[in-house]
C-alpha cells in the first residue's frame, strides 16, 4: 500500500490561509472521491470558502495552478487521476502533470498539494479516492500536506518574536 508510512500532520490557526481546489472532469466517481475528501479536509482545517475548478482533465492541472498561484493563493490543489491503458499516452501525461506541478510550486513558492493518482487500473484510483472502503484518501492527504506546508512558509515569513 502507498499510504503505509505517511505521517500524521497537525495543523491548526490556518482558517485565514486562502486555499484553491483544481479537479480534473475524467473519471468521475473517482474525482467525486478526490474532491469531496479535499472538501473535508479543508472542513477540519477551518478553511470555509475554498475557491473550487474543474478542469477538462489531468492535463489542463498546471497551467490552471499556475494562474490561481499568481492570483494571492496561499496553496493550491490539484486533483486528477490517470489510469495507464495500452500506449504510451499514460507515461507522457504522468510526467508533464508532475513536472508541470512542481515547476508552479517552485516559480510561485505557493505549496501545490499533488492529488494526482497515477494508477494502472480503475481499482487501484477507486481504493485511494476515499470513497467507503477506499483503503485510501488521497484528496484530504493532498489538502493537508499543502496546508501544512502553507503554515510553514508563513510560520518562517512573520518576525521572530
Amino acid at each position: 500500500m502507498s499510504g503505509k508510512g505517511a505521517p500524521e500532520l497537525s495543523v491548526t490557526g490556518v482558517g485565514d490561509l486562502r486555499v484553491a481546489v483544481i479537479a480534473a472532469q475524467w473519471h468521475e466517481k473517482v474525482m467525486d472521491g478526490l474532491v469531496d475528501g479535499a472538501l473535508r479536509a479543508l472542513t477540519e482545517l477551518g478553511i470555509d470558502e475554498p475557491t473550487v475548478l474543474r478542469v477538462p482533465g489531468s492535463w489542463e492541472l498546471p497551467v490552471v495552478a499556475k494562474g490561481l498561484a499568481g492570483r494571492g493563493y496561499d496553496a493550491v490543489v490539484a486533483l486528477g487521476v490517470v489510469i495507464r491503458g495500452g500506449t504510451p499516452h499514460f507515461d507522457y501525461v504522468c510526467q508533464g502533470v508532475t513536472q508541470g506541478l512542481t515547476q508552479v510550486s517552485f516559480d510561485t513558492g505557493v505549496p501545490v498539494g499533488f492529488g494526482v493518482l497515477t494508477c494502472d487500473t480503475e481499482e487501484q484510483a477507486l481504493d485511494r479516492a476515499g470513497l467507503p472502503g477506499s483503503s485510501e484518501d488521497k484528496g484530504h492527504e493532498a489538502v493537508t500536506a499543502a496546508v501544512a506546508t502553507a503554515a510553514t512558509l508563513r510560520s518562517v515569513s512573520e518576525p521572530w518574536r
